[in-house]
């Protein structure tokens, strides 16, 4: 095994042992259960912490937050970087739930693949879909995992016509289960033709025991189940590395990550095919390469990681360069310098000081209160690069909050200007009500859930809230505002980046007013949905 603690000769060959890959899917399919098997199968944890339900999450590295706990689902990306064999993954691990899209796609922003995980009853679903969507106009490979094969499913070879047919993406099997859904014997290697047969662990908090097989000793021991698996995986084509990096085709690996089936064999794909970092694009429309001097980019903030501190870090993709703690960047929006002396590397809430990174690696900066999602450092000495900002959803839910406690008012104003700071809500305030009842934008009700319960358990400043009628945000236009003032169903405010929104109660109040008012220039947020 390479030391990976030693300098690398060039940053290329750093960047080309480096692999930064996202798990996405629909609600339930067990993301955060599968980073728990990767990180156990890579051997830097001793046991998973997933489990069934809700009880029992305290060993879960991917879902640390309090209320992802009580909740049993997750609510906010978690970063983990590990060392497989003589390449270095960073995993992240993402919501699933349609009212955190934000961060999801985010994310999106800042890896270089994609391991899409599809329940093997349910298949493709609609938060699935959307997620793949995002991976397709940003030019992401997709490796697809069919989880849950233990349990009762669909027929293997359905749910890969439905991938083809429904998202055009041609699946190239490099596993193939033996034994139907719910009967799972073992794995068929594609490539190889060896045979791995699986004996649950309890629990599937440790590996599941392994017997491996040639294809002719599998044959005799399931001779049925053989046939079928040989037969069905021959029906598909070969992998192609050309046309998976180009988003045409998808590997295809079934297991059950609960039970550590297959997850060995996701691994060594990830290692092996997942592309290392490349070129990145700059606001002009140039490609950094990954050798220029140290450039990358905050994807997220998070708070709450450190509840002895209440210390909050900004999540740095490095893009080009190597990344050294105590070098002074600069920050491309306002061009001044940033000093990086608290510098982390993060597994789940864990962290360690970082003393070098690479492209495609994800630095944890402490504190970094003049930071905010998408904005860019780059190296001082090196040449000014901006990348793209991140974008930001139309919300589609409103509430008005205030303190509970008046008292309170000092840590209320610091809390929620830490929410908008880390994207959990867009905070708006309008004229009529101040920034003492700011209104709280949202793509999904259960951001809200989340701003509430982080106000009350880490600002110590209890909320109220009210639901505003509205379900539409609009760019307001030069002028727009004078003719929209004391309008009916309709409410102006501003976001703290000065941007005005006319909220509107629904699609039917702004075509009304798009009739009365010809002269309207309202246009709509990026995201959309009407």
């Amino acid at each position: 095994m390479t030391d990976l603690t030693s300098p690398p000769a060039t940053t290329r060959e750093a960047a080309a042992r480096r692999r930064s890959i996202a798990v996405i899917s629909h609600p339930d399919a067990g993301k955060s259960t599968l980073t728990e098997a990767l990180a156990l199968h890579a051997h830097v944890i001793n046991e998973a912490g997933a489990v069934h339900g809700k009880q029992g999450r305290s060993g879960v590295v991917s879902d640390w937050l309090e209320m992802e706990q009580k909740r049993g689902i997750s609510i906010t990306s978690a970063a983990l970087q590990f060392t497989f064999e003589d390449v270095v993954i960073n995993l992240l691990d993402t919501p699933g739930h349609a009212d955190f899209s934000e961060d999801t796609y985010r994310v999106l922003m800042a890896v270089d693949a994609a391991v899409m995980l599809l329940d093997a009853a349910k298949g493709l679903e609609p938060q699935t879909l959307k997620l793949f969507e995002v991976c397709r106009r940003r030019q992401i490979p997709v490796i697809t995992f069919i989880n849950k094969w233990d349990r009762p499913g669909q027929d293997a070879l359905a749910l890969c016509d439905e991938l083809e047919q429904r998202i055009d993406l041609r699946p190239t099997p490099l596993t193939w289960p033996v034994g139907e859904s719910g009967f799972l014997h073992g794995l068929l290697d594609c490539r190889t033709q060896e045979v791995t047969l699986y004996r649950r662990a309890p629990g599937g908090a440790a590996l599941a025991e392994e017997e491996h097989l040639t294809l002719e000793q599998a044959t005799q021991r399931l001779p049925m189940e053989m046939e079928e698996a040989t037969d069905s995986a021959s029906l598909l084509g070969p992998f192609d590395l050309e046309s998976f990096r180009a988003g045409q085709s998808s590997p295809l690996l079934f297991g059950a990550a609960l039970s550590n089936i297959g997850v060995r064999q996701l691994l060594d794909v990830i290692a092996q095919l997942s592309p290392s970092p490349a070129p990145r694009e700059d606001v002009t429309g140039d490609l950094r390469p990954v050798e220029a001097p140290f450039s990358g980019f905050v994807f997220k903030m998070q708070a709450g990681m450190d509840p002895s501190h209440r210390d909050h870090l900004a999540f740095v993709r490095v893009c080009s360069g190597e990344f050294r703690r105590g070098m002074v960047v600069t920050h491309a929006g306002t061009r001044r310098p940033f000093a990086t002396k608290y510098a982390l590397s993060v597994f789940g809430r864990t962290r360690d000081v970082v003393e070098t990174a690479y492209p495609g690696d994800i630095v944890g900066l402490v504190n970094a209160t003049s930071l905010a999602v998408g904005d860019t450092l780059y190296d001082q000495d090196g040449p000014h690069v901006q990348f793209p900002p991140m974008p930001v959803f139309a919300p589609e839910h409103f509430i008005s909050a205030r303190v509970a406690d008046p008292g309170r008012s000092k840590q209320f104003r610091r809390g929620i200007a830490q929410l908008e700071q880390e994207g959990v809500v867009q905070v708006l305030v309008s004229e009529a009500r101040g920034d003492g009842a700011p209104i709280l934008a949202a793509v999904g009700p259960l951001q809200f859930e989340v701003a509430a319960f982080r106000m009350e358990h880490e600002f110590n400043a209890e909320i109220r809230t009210d639901r505003l009628e509205y379900s539409l945000a609009r760019l307001v236009g030069d002028g727009d505002a004078a003719l929209l003032a004391g309008r009916h169903g309709v409410e102006l405010a501003r976001r703290a980046d000065g941007t005005m929104l006319a909220l509107l109660r629904d699609k039917w109040r702004l075509g009304s007013l798009e009739r009365d008012i010809p002269e309207l220039t309202l246009t709509a947020l990026p995201g959309s949905s009407t």
